[in-house]
Order: C-alpha cells, then sequence, then structure tokens
C-alpha cells in the first residue's frame, strides 16, 4: 500500500472520522452537562426564592395578628415541615425567639430577611400597601362581632338593591372585618351606586372605628406642628376603611401646592399610622433560612471535577482511537489482499481467501467467482484456437498435398483431382462462414430481415434441400405440420440455415434405415419446431455441451462421424436472434429431438391473380392453380 498517500488511506481517513466524532460527542455531552445542571440550578433557586417569599409572608401575617412571638413556635415548626427549610427567628440582637432546628445547631451567618409587618417589601410582599404596612395589620380598626353582624346586614341589603339595577356584585371581607362590595372591576362602594341604593349605611364608620380615625388625626397634627407645619384646612389623607387587601390610607384630600409640604405630610400621616398600629403588631425579628443561596447563578468547577472530566474525555478518546484502529485494520485486510491478487500475473488465477461475511467477504467471494470464470474462459479461448486450428489444417494440408503432387508431376492435374480440392476448399469455406456468423453474433451485429414465413413451406424446403444426402445415407427424411400451425416472424434464409444445420446433424449422426422428421406445432404464442431423429442419441452428461463451440461427442474429431463443431453453436444464436430458445432432449441408443422455439405471425392476406397464379395458404402450403416446379435452394 506504499503507492497510497497517508491521507487517502482508509485506515488514515477512519482514524480522523472517529476522532473527531470522539472530540463533538465529548464536546456535546459537556455542554448538556453544564447547561442541564445550569438550568436545574436556576430552577431549583426559583422554587427556593417561591418558598421564602411564603414563610416570610406567613410569618409576617402572623406579626400583624399577634402583639409578641410567644406563641410562634408551632407556627416556626409547621413551616419547617411543610417546605423542607431550616427557619430561625432572632430579635435584632440575636436572641432566639423561634428555630425549627435542634437546639445548638449554628444559624446561617446572615439573616435572609426581617420580619416587620410595619415596614414589608412592597416588591415581594402581594397585597403590600404602598406604604409598606402588611394589609393584615388592622389594629384598632378590627371590628366587633356585632358591628359586623349590622354590617353584614347593610352589605346584602345593598347587594340585591345593586342587583335589581342590573349589576352583581360580591361580599368581601376586608382583614377588619368590614364587608365590602365588588365586581369584576373591583370595589363598587366607592363608585356611583343608584339613588335608591345609597342609603350611607355601609360605608358610615362604626363608633370604634371613629374613634381610631380621630385618635390617627391628633397623632398626624402633632407631627405636622413638630415639623412647623400649621394643620390649617384639613388636608389629611383620610382612611379608606373599604379598599379590600389595598391597605387602610388613600388619598382623600389634595396635598398642599408646595413639594416639600406634600412630602411632609406624607411623612406625618406613614409615621402617625404606624405608631398608632404598632402595639398591635409582634416586633420585628430576623429571619434566617438553611440553605439560602444568592441571585448569580455560576456554574463553577472545582479543579478536582476539572481534572475528572478532563480525565474521562482522554480516556474516551483512546478508546475511541484503539477500537477504530483495530477495526480499520480488521476492514482493511482483506482489501489489502485483494489489491495483491489484482496485481499478479494473469495467467496465475490467485484466488483470496474469505474470512469474513460482510461487504469484504462478499467482495472476495465476487473476486474468487470472476477469477474462477476468467480461467475458465481462457480454458475456452485456448481449446477454441486449437479446435479452429485443427479445423483449418486438415483441408489445407489436403490441398497443400495435392498441389505439392502436382507440382512435382507426380498427379495429372485431371478433372477428379480438380474436384477433391474443390471440395476441400468447400470445407474451409464453411468453416470460415461459420466463424464469420458466431463473430458477428457476439458483437452484436447479425443481421436479419424478418418477414412472414409459412411453416410448411419452410420444413419443405430444408428437406428438400436434404434429401439427396438423406437418400444417400439411406436415411428417410419428412416433414410434418400440424393443423392449425401459425407463420413464423423470422429470417426465411436464417431459418432455412439454422433448420439445415439441425438435419444435418441428424443425419450424420442417424444410421441406415432410419427416420429423420421436421415437424412443427403451435406453442402458445409461439411455433415449436422439432427435428427428431432415431440416431444413436447423446448421453446425458454430453447434453449441456451441445450447443457449446467446437464441441463433438466424437473426441477423435473424424470427418466421418462430424462436423466442425460449430453448426449447434450457429443454430443457438440464429435462434436467440429471433427472439426464441432451442433445446434438446434424447435417450442413448434410441435418438435425439431438438426443438425449436419461435415466434409465430399472422400470414399476409392471399394475393389471387387469376387463373395459374400461386399464393399461400394459412398453414403455410403453397396453393396453386399449377404443379410447384421448383423449391428456393438452402444457402
Amino acid at each position: 500500500m506504499s503507492g497510497v498517500p497517508v491521507r487517502k488511506r482508509l485506515l488514515v481517513r477512519l482514524l480522523v472520522a472517529s476522532v473527531l466524532i470522539a472530540v463533538c460527542s465529548v464536546a456535546a455531552t459537556a455542554w448538556l452537562v453544564v447547561e442541564t445542571t445550569t438550568r436545574a440550578l436556576r430552577e431549583e433557586q426559583g422554587q427556593e426564592l417561591a418558598v421564602d417569599t411564603d414563610i416570610l409572608s406567613r410569618l409576617s401575617g402572623y406579626a400583624a395578628t399577634h402583639p409578641d412571638w410567644t406563641g410562634v413556635g408551632p407556627v416556626v415548626r409547621a413551616l419547617a415541615r411543610d417546605t423542607g427549610r431550616r427557619i430561625a427567628l432572632a430579635t435584632p440582637d440575636r436572641a432566639v425567639v423561634a428555630d425549627s432546628a435542634r437546639p445548638g445547631t449554628p444559624r446561617p451567618p446572615s439573616p435572609a430577611a426581617t420580619v416587620d409587618p410595619l415596614r414589608t417589601d412592597t416588591h415581594t410582599e402581594p397585597g403590600a400597601q404602598r406604604a409598606g404596612i402588611d394589609p393584615r395589620v388592622v389594629g384598632p380598626y378590627r371590628l366587633s362581632a356585632a358591628d359586623r353582624a349590622r354590617l353584614d346586614r347593610f352589605a346584602e341589603a345593598r347587594r340585591a338593591c345593586l342587583a335589581r339595577h342590573g349589576t352583581r356584585t360580591a361580599v368581601v371581607r376586608t382583614p377588619s372585618g368590614r364587608p365590602v362590595l365588588t365586581d369584576e372591576s373591583g370595589t363598587v362602594d366607592g363608585g356611583q351606586v343608584p339613588l335608591e341604593c345609597a342609603d350611607g349605611k355601609l360605608n358610615t364608620p362604626t363608633a370604634s372605628e371613629r374613634v381610631a380615625q380621630d385618635d390617627l388625626l391628633a397623632r398626624t397634627d402633632a407631627c405636622l406642628r413638630r415639623h412647623g407645619t400649621a394643620p390649617g384646612t384639613h388636608h389629611l389623607m383620610g382612611l379608606d376603611l373599604t379598599s379590600g387587601a389595598n391597605g387602610l390610607i388613600r388619598d382623600g384630600v389634595k396635598p398642599p401646592a408646595d413639594p416639600a409640604d406634600g412630602r411632609t405630610y406624607r411623612r406625618c400621616a406613614d409615621a402617625a399610622l404606624r405608631a398608632q398600629l404598632d402595639p398591635y403588631v409582634a416586633p420585628p425579628a430576623a429571619l434566617f433560612l438553611g440553605g439560602g443561596g444568592s441571585d448569580e447563578v455560576r456554574f463553577d468547577m472545582s479543579p478536582a471535577n476539572k481534572a475528572k472530566v478532563v480525565g474521562v474525555a482522554a480516556l474516551v478518546l483512546a478508546v475511541t482511537v484503539a477500537v477504530t484502529a483495530a477495526a480499520a485494520a480488521h476492514f482493511v485486510r482483506p482489501l489489502r489482499a485483494l489489491t495483491e491478487a489484482v496485481r499478479q500475473p494473469l495467467d496465475r488465477h490467485v484466488r483470496v481467501p474469505v474470512t469474513t461475511r460482510d461487504e469484504t467477504g462478499l467482495l472476495a467471494e465476487a473476486f474468487n467467482d470472476l477469477t474462477a470464470r476468467r480461467e475458465r474462459l481462457e480454458a475456452q479461448r485456448k481449446a477454441m484456437v486449437s479446435d479452429i486450428a485443427h479445423e483449418l489444417r486438415s483441408p489445407l494440408t489436403n490441398i497443400r498435398g495435392w498441389l505439392e503432387v502436382t507440382r512435382d508431376g507426380v498427379v495429372e492435374p485431371d478433372i477428379e483431382l480438380l474436384g477433391a480440392l474443390h471440395d476441400e476448399a468447400l470445407v474451409l469455406q464453411r468453416v470460415i462462414d461459420d466463424l464469420r456468423d458466431l463473430a458477428d453474433a457476439d458483437a452484436g451485429e447479425l443481421r436479419l430481415h424478418r418477414e412472414p414465413v409459412g411453416t410448411a413451406e419452410l420444413l419443405d424446403q430444408v428437406a428438400a434441400a436434404h434429401r439427396v444426402a438423406a437418400e444417400a445415407a439411406e436415411v428417410d427424411l419428412s416433414t410434418s405440420v400440424a393443423p392449425g400451425t401459425p407463420w413464423l416472424d423470422a429470417d426465411p434464409v436464417r431459418m432455412r440455415q439454422a433448420l439445415g444445420n439441425v438435419v444435418s446433424n441428424a443425419l450424420r449422426h442417424t444410421p441406415s434405415g432410419g427416420t429423420v422428421t421436421l415437424a412443427a406445432r403451435p406453442d402458445g404464442d409461439a411455433v415449436a419446431v422439432e427435428v427428431a431423429d432415431t440416431g444413436c442419441g447423446i448421453a446425458a452428461e454430453d447434453l449441456p455441451h451441445v450447443f457449446r463451440r467446437f464441441w463433438r461427442a466424437e473426441k477423435s474429431r473424424s470427418r466421418r462421424t462430424g462436423g466442425s463443431g460449430l453448426g449447434l453453436p450457429i443454430v443457438r444464436h440464429l435462434v436467440e436472434a429471433h427472439g426464441g430458445t432451442v433445446g434438446v432432449t434424447s435417450e442413448p441408443g434410441t435418438g435425439s429431438v431438438f426443438t425449436l422455439r419461435l415466434p409465430a405471425t399472422v400470414p399476409p392476406p392471399v394475393q389471387e391473380d387469376g387463373p395459374g397464379s400461386r399464393g399461400r395458404s394459412g398453414d403455410g402450403a403453397w396453393t396453386t392453380a399449377e404443379p410447384r416446379s421448383r423449391i428456393r435452394p438452402v444457402r
């Protein structure tokens, strides 16, 4: 394989392809692992953030409805069981309030959040007021049971009144216990209400709410005075007792035109509300959560993990290269053997061993079959050359011998001598003509002039041409055409040649007193022409070789018992050129039957030219007003 460049060798290409595949596989796997891990971390962090927010919200709700953390322990432990997180509450000076872990378990280094219902994160706490107060903190605005029952009756009456006017509403209870009517667009109490329904009972503050509002107003005025701002016309933002989950404060009065005064009023109102609600909520506490993470997700492998990845990748590459090299060597070995066998001289006919049953094994088998066929063809070629030389040598030797003795004056050139020389020349001509016909057939240049041929006429012409030879051999030559036998679509000259070769062969192998019969019969869409004799027959082992060139059952090749060995091969080529088939059956000592199956056709229309005219009938027989005077000679 030294003549093949290294880069073009199958082994090298397989190795390169395997390395590329392995590298791509490792890279794709690594990328997939990193992406999957990163995505899983982000999803897990998102779930943890949602859990953390829920924990903070539930603890803020507890603080909004309890003045201290006395009973928060069971709540913390229940939350820890539900979420699977470690939860700890501590005072600002890190004194433990409640912890779901065992005593002595170290807390996280920093708190995750601060639980203060009066100062919530409005971005993470849904429903928190703009001022950062948990909406569940109601303090002195919580209604008594009696007030709630009374307001419930007013709310139901208001809902029924609105329903009569085509407005469907529902009753929603605020954290303070006050009922509020809402529809699809929100609270309807603050909007346009039909006069019949606007009785003022539902939205009027109760006595306890009025007391709380007055206290809030006094705290706000005191704050404004401390900041040097007179309350003046009452501009304090009033309480929204019907805002549901949106808090207790809303803009009720237009603030001062001066932005600085407006900010002062806002700060005082917020501070007054927190001071009013502070006695009703638990004090702020630091929330510690076990397993908390940062907002930024990073995938950073340690040196040990990097070494593992590199080692595994190198191992995969090494195994891939080794397996590919072994497989390539296994695949290339038969190809190299084939290459070496092809390079051997043609006369050696080298075979290669078949070691596998894959594509290379099948290729080796095909090569061996080709070598065997080439060896057989070479042997046949040599035998054919020898046979041709033998067939041409005998007549040429005879002609040369007679010419030499005539030249030397030993024999006078009389009529008999010239006749003998003519016969030997005819033998040479026949052999040369037969070889030419076979050469034309092999080259596909055997020209046919096909036309409708009467079957009976064809058989009669062939029989008439061999009548003299049959009489000389004392053999009865006859014809027989079955009724309804169609005409042949054939070249009449070539068909007479083919049938003539078969009849000649039958006459040579039929003893005196025997018979040779030419018969024709319909055979489906074809015509079967049979030449049967009562000769010596052909042995079963010789039947496959009958139509082979220069083959003769008589190995001595005596001219008394056989011809040149080209007649029957020419018959096979002529019949196949017509699209037909030829076969033989024989029984030694009984005789042989050669069958030519030829395509049929319809006869041409009969022409009537008057008395004495001649035409053909449908079965191929001649119809004439006069006796048939002669038959066309065989070529």
